[in-house]
């Protein structure tokens, strides 16, 4: 990747520009920490552009027509930097974060995960007023059209954007839902992680009458135990699923509460695999 490829508004940070060869390096685990090294760039998309951090699977060529991506969510507050590196037994249970991302890259695709406004240290706006009912006029929007533009010109290398997936956890797993009504026939598959439908937030969460003839298949991740958004939230969203003939599964752990669950890497892996 060169400065040349690289579209005007993805710069990539760590070496100036141009790529970073750490950066290329597998996940490695050190004690009860696992790391995942990648690339960071720069998108606009709310006046003074977002960090973007990428990572395509190391060590090996793109497949005949590019990539798979996963664009991969942060929760609230939880800087999509920090996606990135894992520790065993923390309260949001990151190692299974972290994993999930090594999982799709030892499986073949190109993750991205973009921060959320003040550096990542904040929440998505699809829920957001005024911006959960008019979200052409969101910051995030924004940058998701830019972020579209930058994968479709190469800034992120070869990309197959037929094949185009969302995941993410909490205020993350609100904005996945959100990619499904705002982007339609953009993704392939979604996976929802302690969160339901675009514009709920919590316990207030109003369904609408029905959903979008296309939208993707999609794994709810839920545990049973989530004291910050209701799992009924969740399963309201997949009766409107049920009721469009939208392929959908679930996987809860009656053990977790809203963090990560243990079995995240290899179900959402599987799920994007499997469409």
């Amino acid at each position: 990747m060169s400065c040349a490829r690289l579209l005007a508004c993805v710069v990539l940070a760590a070496a100036g520009c141009g790529p970073d060869p750490r950066a290329d390096e597998p996940c490695s685990e050190v004690g009860d920490t696992l790391r995942c090294p990648h690339h960071t760039g720069k998108v606009a998309g709310d006046g003074l552009g977002r960090a973007v951090h990428f990572k395509a699977p190391p060590g090996r060529s793109p497949p005949p027509g590019g990539w798979p991506v996963v664009v991969l969510f942060q929760g609230s507050f939880d800087a999509a930097e920090w996606l990135w590196t894992g520790t065993k037994g923390d309260a949001l249970g990151t190692d299974h974060q972290t994993a999930t991302i090594r999982a799709l890259l030892d499986a073949g695709f190109l993750v991205v995960t973009p921060e959320a406004h003040f550096g990542g240290f904040w929440f998505w706006d699809t829920n957001i007023t005024p911006y959960g009912e008019a979200w052409e006029i969101a910051p995030d929007h924004q940058l998701m059209k830019n972020l579209f533009a930058a994968l479709e010109s190469g800034g992120f290398g070869e990309v197959n954007m037929g094949r185009l997936y969302a995941a993410g956890m909490s205020s993350g797993g609100y904005m996945t839902s959100r990619m499904a009504i705002a982007y339609p026939g953009r993704f392939r598959a979604l996976a929802i992680h302690s969160a339901s439908f675009a514009t709920c937030s919590s316990f207030i969460c109003a369904m609408p009458p029905k959903l979008p003839a296309d939208h993707p298949p999609t794994l709810f991740l839920h545990g049973d135990a989530d004291p910050i958004v209701p799992i009924g939230t969740m399963r309201d969203y997949r009766k409107l699923l049920d009721a469009n003939g939208t392929e959908n599964a679930e996987l809860v752990d009656a053990k977790v509460g809203h963090r990560w669950l243990p079995e995240a890497p290899t179900a959402i892996r599987d799920f994007f695999l499997a469409h």
